[in-house]
């Protein structure tokens, strides 16, 4: 169960992380299955493209940069598999 927004208008970080993974989900596992031809793998590298970004803080202006990190953290996953 979420957490209620807060009075003062701030939005959990937990809904903030779920909003960012149903934004952003589609694109960056299309990325992984193209790069990796492999469905299983695809999911495995988007897991941990999210969970890379899970911890670090972020705000909306910066939705460009947490794009390249996630593409980036697949490229990376995917080169430490190889």
């Amino acid at each position: 169960m979420r957490a209620p927004p807060r009075r003062n208008g701030n939005v959990p970080k937990s809904s903030r992380f779920d909003a960012l993974v149903t934004r952003y989900y589609p694109a960056v596992y299309s990325f992984a299955s193209r790069l990796t031809d492999d469905p299983r793998e695809a999911i495995a590298l988007t897991r941990d493209a999210f969970n890379t970004i899970r911890n670090r803080r972020w705000r909306r202006l910066n939705e460009v940069m947490l794009a390249t990190i996630l593409l980036n953290a697949v490229i990376v996953a995917g080169l430490k598999a190889a």
